[in-house]
């Protein structure tokens, strides 16, 4: 049977993702669940890492990567939903960037966004950050993900590689809390310079302050329901 490129080829022998928790409903807990999606339950995990064969590109951007940086044989790796991940060592993600950028068999020319992720229940690596990359010579795209832990919240900063990631890493901090050393600016982006916190994390609270409106008040969004 012929392969798609990209499609991942089964594998028999993947490990299972941990399980970190089992929800129930689609939107909340604790008020009714209008959507009728109130028995779903689903389990939170992480997708399985996953070893190659993974059809090509992806193989040859792999082994490319290998080759280069001796460093990443052996790592994770993550194919899901056609979307390639190369999880990377922070002490090397600079040199890695760098040779993603400059091969001329890899040539990711562009960092299109740096996002910020945060599991809390993934101790010593509570914090990731991902950086999706695209190559317009080789028409592909790419994602490396970092990870560093809560109490040691530190990335080096890819500006000197990517001068476009200089406020995609403003707003990971921002929102996330993620130090990128070497950064030329590193201040806040969305929320006021002495705003306290960081509002995407998952132990960030709601807040809120409640609305009256017609002589209705409507609960602060902390008071209303548990967002899922």
């Amino acid at each position: 049977m012929s392969e798609t490129p990209g499609e991942l080829t089964p594998q028999a022998d993947v490990p299972t993702a941990p399980v970190f928790q089992t929800k129930s409903g689609m939107w909340s807990r604790g008020s009714g669940d209008t959507s009728g999606y109130g028995r779903i339950q689903r389990q939170v995990s992480m997708p399985g890492l996953t070893e190659g064969p993974f059809g090509e590109p992806f193989d040859a951007v792999h082994a490319r990567a290998k080759e280069l940086l001796p460093f990443l044989d052996g790592g994770l790796v993550l194919f899901d939903r056609g979307e390639f991940t190369i999880f990377v060592p922070r002490e090397h993600l600079l040199e890695t960037v760098r040779a993603f950028r400059d091969d001329a068999h890899l040539r990711f020319e562009i960092c299109v966004s740096v996002s910020g992720v945060h599991y809390p229940e993934q101790t010593g690596a509570e914090l990731h950050v991902v950086y999706h990359l695209l190559s317009i010579t080789h028409n592909r795209r790419l994602r490396l993900e970092v990870t560093c832990p809560d109490g040691d919240a530190r990335i080096p900063s890819i500006v000197a590689t990517y001068p476009m990631a200089d406020w995609h890493e403003r707003e990971t901090w921002d929102m996330f809390g993620v130090i990128f050393d070497g950064h030329p600016g590193l201040t806040r982006i969305l929320m006021p310079d002495d705003w306290v916190g960081h509002p995407q994390r998952k132990d960030y609270p709601l807040g809120g302050i409640d609305i009256q409106y017609k002589g209705a008040t409507v609960p602060a969004p902390d008071q209303r329901r548990t967002y899922n």
